[in-house]
Protein backbone atom coordinates (compact mmCIF):
# COMPACT_ATOMS: atom_id res chain seq x y z
CA UNK A 1 0.00 0.00 0.00
CA UNK A 2 1.07 3.10 -1.01
CA UNK A 3 0.64 5.94 1.62
CA UNK A 4 2.62 8.64 0.91
CA UNK A 5 2.91 9.83 -2.81
CA UNK A 6 0.12 11.91 -2.94
CA UNK A 7 0.82 15.63 -2.43
CA UNK A 8 0.27 16.58 0.95
CA UNK A 9 -2.65 19.80 0.99
CA UNK A 10 -2.51 19.44 4.44
CA UNK A 11 -0.07 20.17 7.65
CA UNK A 12 2.58 17.71 7.61
CA UNK A 13 2.76 14.58 9.80
CA UNK A 14 5.78 13.50 11.58
CA UNK A 15 4.92 10.07 12.36
CA UNK A 16 6.70 7.96 15.48
CA UNK A 17 6.33 4.57 15.91
CA UNK A 18 7.35 4.52 19.38
CA UNK A 19 9.00 1.45 21.47
CA UNK A 20 11.43 1.15 24.27
CA UNK A 21 14.63 2.09 22.85
CA UNK A 22 13.94 3.57 19.60
CA UNK A 23 11.72 6.13 17.59
CA UNK A 24 10.88 4.96 14.09
CA UNK A 25 10.20 7.59 12.01
CA UNK A 26 8.26 9.04 8.98
CA UNK A 27 7.71 12.36 7.64
CA UNK A 28 4.74 12.86 4.98
CA UNK A 29 5.93 16.56 4.21
CA UNK A 30 9.60 14.72 2.67
CA UNK A 31 8.53 11.12 2.33
CA UNK A 32 11.80 10.71 4.85
CA UNK A 33 11.68 7.57 7.29
CA UNK A 34 14.80 7.53 10.20
CA UNK A 35 14.97 6.49 13.20
CA UNK A 36 16.06 8.08 16.48
CA UNK A 37 16.83 6.44 19.96
CA UNK A 38 13.91 7.29 22.72
CA UNK A 39 16.48 9.19 25.05
CA UNK A 40 17.20 12.49 25.85
CA UNK A 41 19.66 12.77 22.74
CA UNK A 42 16.90 11.48 20.60
CA UNK A 43 14.20 13.53 21.90
CA UNK A 44 16.58 16.93 20.88
CA UNK A 45 16.73 15.60 17.75
CA UNK A 46 12.97 14.90 17.24
CA UNK A 47 12.37 18.58 18.25
CA UNK A 48 14.87 19.93 15.94
CA UNK A 49 13.08 18.27 12.86
CA UNK A 50 9.62 18.75 13.90
CA UNK A 51 10.73 22.02 14.32
CA UNK A 52 12.31 22.37 10.49
CA UNK A 53 9.54 20.87 9.06
CA UNK A 54 6.91 22.47 10.79
CA UNK A 55 4.85 19.01 11.35
CA UNK A 56 2.53 18.14 14.08
CA UNK A 57 4.18 14.77 15.47
CA UNK A 58 1.61 12.09 15.56
CA UNK A 59 2.51 8.79 17.77
CA UNK A 60 0.07 6.12 19.01
CA UNK A 61 -0.16 5.77 23.08
CA UNK A 62 2.39 2.75 23.67
CA UNK A 63 2.29 1.73 26.97
CA UNK A 64 4.27 4.77 28.30
CA UNK A 65 6.91 4.49 26.45
CA UNK A 66 5.55 7.71 24.34
CA UNK A 67 5.39 10.09 27.33
CA UNK A 68 8.97 11.19 27.46
CA UNK A 69 8.64 11.90 23.46
CA UNK A 70 5.24 14.13 24.64
CA UNK A 71 6.81 15.59 27.05
CA UNK A 72 9.97 16.76 25.26
CA UNK A 73 7.81 18.43 22.24
CA UNK A 74 5.15 19.86 25.15
CA UNK A 75 8.77 21.64 26.46
CA UNK A 76 10.03 22.99 23.24
CA UNK A 77 6.59 24.21 22.08
CA UNK A 78 5.49 21.94 19.38
CA UNK A 79 2.30 20.78 18.37
CA UNK A 80 1.57 16.79 19.51
CA UNK A 81 -1.44 14.03 18.59
CA UNK A 82 -1.92 10.77 20.43
CA UNK A 83 -3.63 8.29 18.23
CA UNK A 84 -5.74 5.55 19.40
CA UNK A 85 -3.66 2.45 17.93
CA UNK A 86 -6.79 0.44 17.49
CA UNK A 87 -7.99 2.93 15.39
CA UNK A 88 -4.78 3.08 13.42
CA UNK A 89 -4.52 -0.14 12.68
CA UNK A 90 -8.10 -1.01 11.27
CA UNK A 91 -7.55 2.44 9.11
CA UNK A 92 -4.11 0.60 8.18
CA UNK A 93 -5.82 -2.89 7.02
CA UNK A 94 -8.99 -1.07 5.84
CA UNK A 95 -5.87 1.04 3.29
CA UNK A 96 -4.79 -2.59 2.68
CA UNK A 97 -2.31 -2.81 4.51
CA UNK A 98 -1.71 -5.87 6.50
CA UNK A 99 1.92 -6.26 7.11
CA UNK A 100 3.08 -5.17 10.35
CA UNK A 101 6.60 -3.59 11.45
CA UNK A 102 8.21 -0.60 13.01
CA UNK A 103 8.51 1.40 9.92
CA UNK A 104 5.33 0.45 8.00
CA UNK A 105 3.64 1.15 11.47
CA UNK A 106 5.21 4.83 11.37
CA UNK A 107 3.71 5.30 7.89
CA UNK A 108 0.14 3.91 9.24
CA UNK A 109 0.32 6.47 11.45
CA UNK A 110 1.08 9.14 8.95
CA UNK A 111 -1.33 8.34 7.02
CA UNK A 112 -4.36 8.01 9.46
CA UNK A 113 -3.09 11.73 11.16
CA UNK A 114 -3.87 13.24 7.45
CA UNK A 115 -6.94 11.44 6.86
CA UNK A 116 -8.74 11.68 10.12
CA UNK A 117 -9.26 14.70 11.99
CA UNK A 118 -7.99 14.78 15.37
CA UNK A 119 -6.84 17.16 18.22
CA UNK A 120 -3.19 18.02 19.41
CA UNK A 121 -2.40 16.22 22.44
CA UNK A 122 -2.57 18.64 25.51
CA UNK A 123 -0.01 17.86 28.39
CA UNK A 124 -0.92 19.27 31.90
CA UNK A 125 1.32 17.90 34.54
CA UNK A 126 -0.82 17.63 37.55
CA UNK A 127 -3.75 15.47 35.07
CA UNK A 128 -0.25 13.50 34.56
CA UNK A 129 0.84 12.76 37.72
CA UNK A 130 -2.85 12.00 38.51
CA UNK A 131 -3.14 9.61 35.68
CA UNK A 132 -0.26 7.58 36.98
CA UNK A 133 -1.60 7.35 40.73
CA UNK A 134 -5.04 6.47 39.41
CA UNK A 135 -3.36 3.22 37.22
CA UNK A 136 -1.02 2.14 40.20
CA UNK A 137 -4.54 2.27 41.95
CA UNK A 138 -6.24 0.54 39.77
CA UNK A 139 -3.05 -2.33 39.38
CA UNK A 140 -2.77 -3.15 43.56
CA UNK A 141 -6.89 -3.55 43.41
CA UNK A 142 -6.45 -6.07 40.38
CA UNK A 143 -3.54 -7.95 42.52
CA UNK A 144 -5.49 -7.52 46.03
CA UNK A 145 -8.23 -9.60 43.75
CA UNK A 146 -6.45 -11.84 42.13
CA UNK A 147 -4.44 -12.55 45.06
CA UNK A 148 -7.87 -12.78 47.45
CA UNK A 149 -9.22 -14.97 44.86
CA UNK A 150 -6.39 -17.30 45.68
CA UNK A 151 -6.10 -17.29 49.19
CA UNK A 152 -9.65 -18.01 49.27
CA UNK A 153 -9.23 -22.07 48.19
CA UNK A 154 -5.87 -22.60 50.25
CA UNK A 155 -5.98 -24.97 52.53
CA UNK A 156 -2.22 -24.98 53.58
CA UNK A 157 -1.83 -22.92 56.45
CA UNK A 158 1.31 -21.57 56.39
CA UNK A 159 0.29 -20.20 52.64
CA UNK A 160 -2.66 -18.63 54.02
CA UNK A 161 -0.50 -16.47 56.54
CA UNK A 162 1.52 -16.14 53.71
CA UNK A 163 -1.67 -14.57 51.33
CA UNK A 164 -3.01 -13.24 54.35
CA UNK A 165 0.19 -10.87 54.90
CA UNK A 166 0.34 -10.25 51.17
CA UNK A 167 -3.44 -8.92 51.09
CA UNK A 168 -2.09 -6.63 54.09
CA UNK A 169 0.68 -4.82 52.64
CA UNK A 170 -1.63 -4.15 49.33
CA UNK A 171 -3.93 -2.75 51.31
CA UNK A 172 -1.35 -0.63 53.15
CA UNK A 173 0.15 0.43 49.70
CA UNK A 174 -3.87 1.26 48.27
CA UNK A 175 -4.60 3.46 51.32
CA UNK A 176 -0.48 5.15 50.56
CA UNK A 177 -1.72 5.79 47.09
CA UNK A 178 -5.39 7.54 47.34
CA UNK A 179 -4.35 9.61 50.12
CA UNK A 180 -1.52 10.67 47.46
CA UNK A 181 -4.72 10.94 44.98
CA UNK A 182 -6.98 12.90 47.40
CA UNK A 183 -3.80 15.32 48.21
CA UNK A 184 -2.78 16.01 44.53
CA UNK A 185 -6.30 17.07 44.14
CA UNK A 186 -6.66 19.32 47.41
CA UNK A 187 -3.47 21.05 45.72
CA UNK A 188 -5.03 21.72 42.55
CA UNK A 189 -7.95 24.45 42.60
CA UNK A 190 -9.14 23.45 39.71
CA UNK A 191 -9.17 19.71 39.77
CA UNK A 192 -10.20 20.42 43.53
CA UNK A 193 -12.93 22.60 42.11
CA UNK A 194 -13.98 19.88 39.87
CA UNK A 195 -13.99 17.24 41.91
CA UNK A 196 -16.36 18.54 44.62
CA UNK A 197 -19.00 19.13 41.97
CA UNK A 198 -18.49 15.55 40.44
CA UNK A 199 -18.73 13.89 44.04
CA UNK A 200 -21.82 16.04 44.71
CA UNK A 201 -23.73 13.14 42.72
CA UNK A 202 -25.33 10.23 44.60
CA UNK A 203 -23.24 7.48 43.27
CA UNK A 204 -20.06 8.94 42.18
CA UNK A 205 -17.66 8.90 45.01
CA UNK A 206 -13.55 9.63 45.47
CA UNK A 207 -12.63 6.57 43.23
CA UNK A 208 -14.96 7.84 40.19
CA UNK A 209 -13.87 11.31 40.24
CA UNK A 210 -10.42 10.59 40.30
CA UNK A 211 -10.30 8.25 37.08
CA UNK A 212 -12.67 10.86 34.98
CA UNK A 213 -10.38 14.18 36.49
CA UNK A 214 -7.40 11.55 35.05
CA UNK A 215 -8.50 10.08 32.12
CA UNK A 216 -11.30 11.88 30.95
CA UNK A 217 -10.25 15.46 31.08
CA UNK A 218 -12.15 16.64 27.78
CA UNK A 219 -15.15 16.22 30.55
CA UNK A 220 -17.48 19.53 30.42
CA UNK A 221 -16.35 20.44 27.26
CA UNK A 222 -18.48 17.89 25.23
CA UNK A 223 -21.88 16.82 24.06
CA UNK A 224 -23.94 14.43 25.17
CA UNK A 225 -23.73 12.05 22.32
CA UNK A 226 -20.09 12.61 22.53
CA UNK A 227 -19.21 11.41 26.29
CA UNK A 228 -21.32 8.83 25.73
CA UNK A 229 -19.50 7.80 22.66
CA UNK A 230 -16.07 8.48 24.32
CA UNK A 231 -17.07 6.44 27.76
CA UNK A 232 -18.09 3.70 25.20
CA UNK A 233 -22.02 3.33 27.08
CA UNK A 234 -23.40 4.86 23.54
CA UNK A 235 -25.96 2.66 21.85
CA UNK A 236 -24.76 1.88 18.33
CA UNK A 237 -27.01 0.68 15.70
CA UNK A 238 -27.25 -2.47 13.72
CA UNK A 239 -29.65 -2.08 10.84
CA UNK A 240 -30.06 -3.02 7.52
CA UNK A 241 -32.96 -2.60 5.02
CA UNK A 242 -36.03 -3.72 7.15
CA UNK A 243 -33.98 -5.55 10.03
CA UNK A 244 -33.36 -3.38 13.20
CA UNK A 245 -31.34 -5.23 14.72
CA UNK A 246 -30.54 -5.25 18.71
CA UNK A 247 -28.41 -1.90 19.96
CA UNK A 248 -25.15 -2.73 21.58
CA UNK A 249 -22.12 -0.33 22.95
CA UNK A 250 -18.38 -0.96 21.65
CA UNK A 251 -15.33 0.51 22.03
CA UNK A 252 -14.60 4.09 24.23
CA UNK A 253 -12.16 4.13 27.39
CA UNK A 254 -12.06 0.87 28.85
CA UNK A 255 -10.70 1.69 32.26
CA UNK A 256 -13.13 4.63 32.74
CA UNK A 257 -16.28 2.23 31.52
CA UNK A 258 -15.31 -0.57 34.43
CA UNK A 259 -15.56 2.20 37.23
CA UNK A 260 -18.30 4.07 35.86
CA UNK A 261 -20.08 0.39 35.80
CA UNK A 262 -19.50 0.23 39.21
CA UNK A 263 -20.26 3.70 40.24
CA UNK A 264 -23.87 3.30 38.15
CA UNK A 265 -24.28 -0.35 40.45
CA UNK A 266 -24.77 2.33 43.39
CA UNK A 267 -26.48 5.07 41.87
CA UNK A 268 -28.78 3.02 40.49
CA UNK A 269 -30.13 2.09 44.01
CA UNK A 270 -28.84 5.64 46.14
CA UNK A 271 -29.60 8.59 43.52
CA UNK A 272 -33.63 8.85 43.19
CA UNK A 273 -34.29 10.12 39.61
CA UNK A 274 -31.53 7.28 38.50
CA UNK A 275 -33.64 4.09 40.61
CA UNK A 276 -36.86 5.25 39.42
CA UNK A 277 -35.25 5.27 35.25
CA UNK A 278 -33.35 1.94 36.39
CA UNK A 279 -37.06 0.71 37.73
CA UNK A 280 -39.05 2.37 34.67
CA UNK A 281 -36.51 0.29 32.27
CA UNK A 282 -36.77 -3.33 34.15
CA UNK A 283 -40.14 -2.54 34.29
CA UNK A 284 -40.55 -2.43 30.27
CA UNK A 285 -39.12 -5.33 29.98
CA UNK A 286 -35.38 -4.20 29.55
CA UNK A 287 -32.96 -6.31 30.85
CA UNK A 288 -30.98 -5.69 33.96
CA UNK A 289 -27.30 -5.11 31.86
CA UNK A 290 -29.02 -3.06 29.89
CA UNK A 291 -30.32 -0.87 32.23
CA UNK A 292 -27.65 -0.25 34.56
CA UNK A 293 -25.50 0.59 31.26
CA UNK A 294 -28.67 3.22 30.63
CA UNK A 295 -28.07 4.60 34.11
CA UNK A 296 -24.32 4.41 33.00
CA UNK A 297 -24.96 6.27 30.28
CA UNK A 298 -27.00 8.98 32.63
CA UNK A 299 -24.79 9.07 35.06
CA UNK A 300 -22.20 10.39 32.80
CA UNK A 301 -23.81 13.27 30.81
CA UNK A 302 -25.31 14.25 34.31
CA UNK A 303 -21.65 14.43 35.02
CA UNK A 304 -20.46 16.59 31.90
CA UNK A 305 -23.29 18.33 32.34
CA UNK A 306 -22.36 19.62 35.39
CA UNK A 307 -19.24 20.38 34.81
CA UNK A 308 -19.63 22.08 31.55
CA UNK A 309 -22.42 24.84 33.97
CA UNK A 310 -19.70 24.65 36.83
CA UNK A 311 -22.70 23.98 39.37
CA UNK A 312 -23.03 20.80 42.26
CA UNK A 313 -25.75 18.61 41.62
CA UNK A 314 -29.48 19.34 43.07
CA UNK A 315 -31.60 16.56 42.76
CA UNK A 316 -35.12 18.43 40.97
Amino acid sequence: MEMDNTTQTRVPILALDVSKDRLDAFCSATGEAFALPNSADGHRELCRRAKASGAVTAMEASGGYEQPALRALHTAGLPARLCDPRKVRLFARASGQWAKNDRLDARAIAAFAQAIPGENHSLDQVPQRLAELVTYRRQIVDAETTLGNQARHLTDAALKRDAARRLATLKMRRIMVETRIAADIKASPGLAARAAILNSVPGIGPVLSAVLLAEMPELGSLGRREVAALVGVAPIDNDSGKRRGPRSTYGGRATVRTTLYMAALVAGQRNKPLAEFRARLLAAGKKPKVAIVAVMRKLIVLANALLRDNRPYRPA
